[in-house]
């Protein structure tokens, strides 16, 4: 399998560890750690994606362009200020 070198910013705190992981031979290299954990990130999102479009299939198919647009905000407005129940208080 072809591969290509690219450029990714990590958190110092987390390339820190995985060089740890690295130096106690919990991982062959910084590379390798990477690209396990790309595989990793695909193959849950690729689970997530089936469990996805089983669940809509299951309650009346694709969300409509109304529903899409209500998720979409509900997604990017803070809990906070969305209101509801917060955490400890009763109902």
């Amino acid at each position: 399998m072809a591969t290509a070198k690219i450029t990714i910013t990590l958190q110092q705190e987390q390339l820190d560890e995985i060089h740890a992981l690295v130096e106690a031979k919990e991982a062959a290299s910084v590379s390798g750690f990477v690209q396990h954990a790309v595989d990793i990130a695909l193959h849950d999102a690729a689970g997530w994606r089936e469990l996805l479009d089983q669940a809509m299939e299951e309650t009346g198919g694709p969300l409509t362009k109304k529903e899409r647009l209500w998720a979409d905000e509900l997604l990017r407005t803070p809990p906070e200020k969305r209101g509801g129940n917060k955490r400890g208080h009763a109902a």
